[in-house]
């Protein structure tokens, strides 16, 4: 009973001290500190606190905060238990000048203001010769949303034991690292320096002037089997951001240059009725991002099919500069023989160094299509009208001589009223009878099913041109009324989508792409056997 006695005690005066202390301080490991330091500021509570902890984020407005570390301990000396609980963190400034921390508050009790120093590099702050950092932007000067390269260079002259350098900073701009930091070495007045890169894609949002903000080395060197705490910051850097010019129209192309090129595999100007034409076209742009680049639209051209491939997009940085590339594939077939004309492609796009509106274009080119001197147009069966020959030999009337004796006339009028009744009675009996619905069926299925067989004749052959042809025929004629690639852009068979995609980039691009042409012909089977299963199911009764 007593133990219980002593353990309800402890528990007590421990959750006494848990919201009771007399004193809070607050105080900084090192007064005076340099610009770009960090230094650590301690708020301590003679007691221990658990829930609370102090409000710093007024702190936020005059320095670069790290996160806090709350920790607490007991000691007991001579039979009397302390308790301190302590709230810890990073803190720099990249002002120079007398800064205060402001009293925090815990508990209804409150810390004394700190009043800080804070000194300049100085000028000639690489005078030390151990760790300095240098900056460059290209170009100098940007227009909203083009992209500027912000070079970040390191140079280490002792080594480097373990250390911490932030990214730089600027107010409504994006500022994102470009591939991974590269790592070198330079001589610098007869020093040799170990250099740590990093380069920065850096996009203005809005016009002004603005304070790109340098960035920070903090990290630890060895120095004569010693290891020694160190800093460094880069210079800041104010830019005039240019707005978009009030007379620009069109999509905003901010860049020192803008270029088009295009070729075409074949290369002649004259080709055959159902060759495939593959054009690409490459846009290379100084300045912008690879989204920033826009599609690439070409008009329709009648007497051509084109099949867009999926378009490419490339970035890097050289020689100071963000360099962006969009490549687009086309594949066009000619269909009926003639001259035609691919017109002109022309770009808007704003020259950043001269200051003006200038035109990235593709000229227009002459194409002699002709037609194919080995292929002859199959024989197609017309359903609905007599041909030729159907023609020539339908009945025609003949003229009996008035001579004719009355034994053939009696002949000849015997016929003509046997041929009649042969009618009627036909006639009768087929009213009679109630036609089965396959019969109608089965002339809507027939011209479908002969298409299916060339499609899997040309599958098993592996002709893959041909086969893309009767393909194309075969959905524009019998599965939809819009154009093969609407059909192709609205098609929820993914499996069946993917396979056509494939064979549109083993017959039209350079690629090593491949398609499995007896499974798109299954799949096609499938979706016609559903279409002609759904139109059986919608069919109303006629009789």
């Amino acid at each position: 009973m007593v133990t219980r006695f002593y353990i309800a005690c402890v528990f007590l005066l421990f959750s006494t001290a848990s919201v009771a202390f007399d004193k809070l301080t607050a105080s900084v490991d090192r007064n005076p500190v340099l610009v770009g330091e960090y230094f650590t500021l301690t708020i301590s509570a003679d007691g221990r606190v658990s829930g609370q902890q102090p409000d710093t984020s007024a702190l936020a407005r005059q320095f670069v905060m790290g996160p806090i570390n709350t920790g607490s301990s007991t000691r007991i000396i001579n039979g009397q238990a302390s308790s301190e609980t302590t709230w810890q963190m990073q803190l720099m400034s990249r002002k120079a000048g007398d800064i205060t921390i402001p009293a925090f508050t815990v508990s209804g009790k409150s810390s004394d203001p700190i009043k800080l120093k804070v000194v300049a590099r100085s000028n000639d702050a690489d005078e030390q010769k151990d760790i300095f950092i240098k900056t460059e932007l290209k170009p100098s000067k940007l227009f909203v949303q083009q992209a500027g390269l912000y070079t970040v260079k390191l140079y280490l002259g002792k080594d480097l034991l373990d250390g911490q350098l932030s990214a730089p900073a600027m107010e409504d701009a994006q500022v994102t690292l470009l591939g991974k930091q590269k790592e070198d070495y330079e001589v610098v007045d007869g020093r040799r320096y170990m250099v740590i890169s990093r380069e920065y894609l850096l996009q203005p949002q809005k016009s002004g002037e603005y304070t790109i903000e340098p960035p920070i080395f903090n990290g630890q060197v060895r120095e004569n089997y010693r290891r020694m705490s160190v800093s460094a910051m880069g210079k800041a850097e104010t830019i005039d951001v240019q707005p978009v010019p009030e007379t620009y129209n069109g999509a905003w192309l901010p860049s020192e240059l803008v270029n088009l090129s295009e070729e075409f595999q074949p290369i002649s100007d004259e080709v055959v009725v159902g060759t495939p034409i593959t054009r690409t076209i490459t846009l290379t742009a100084l300045g912008v991002t690879k989204e920033q680049l826009p599609e690439i639209r070409l008009p329709e051209v009648d007497g051509f099919r084109s099949y867009p491939d999926e378009s490419e997009r490339n970035q890097l940085a050289r020689d100071g500069r963000v360099i962006s590339q969009l490549v687009s594939s086309y594949a066009l077939v000619p269909q009926t023989p003639g001259t035609y004309t691919l017109p002109e492609v022309k770009l808007p796009w704003f020259n950043t160094v001269i200051k003006r509106v200038q035109y990235a274009t593709l000229p227009a080119r002459t194409l002699t299509v002709i037609a194919d001197p080995n292929q002859t147009a199959p024989a197609i069966p017309n359903m609905t009208a007599p041909s030729q020959n159907q023609q020539a030999i339908e009945p025609t009337i003949v003229e009996v001589p008035v001579e004719k004796t009355l034994l053939d006339w009696g002949i000849l009028i015997s016929g003509y009223v046997l041929w009649i009744f042969t009618l009627i009675f036909v006639w009768l009996g087929f009213i009679g009878r109630k036609k089965p619905a396959i019969e109608t069926q089965t002339n809507d299925t027939f011209k479908p099913r002969m298409s299916l067989s060339l499609l899997t004749q040309a599958a098993k052959a592996n002709d893959k041109t041909r086969f893309y042809q009767l393909l194309s025929e075969f959905v524009t004629t019998e599965l939809t009324t819009t154009s093969f690639s609407q059909w192709l852009k609205e098609l929820d068979n993914a499996e069946l989508k993917a396979e056509i995609v494939n064979l549109q980039a083993a017959l039209y691009s350079e690629g090593t792409a491949s398609a499995n042409l007896e499974k798109i012909a299954k799949l096609i089977s499938q979706i016609e056997k559903n279409q002609a299963d759904q139109k059986r199911s919608s069919l109303q009764p006629l009789y």
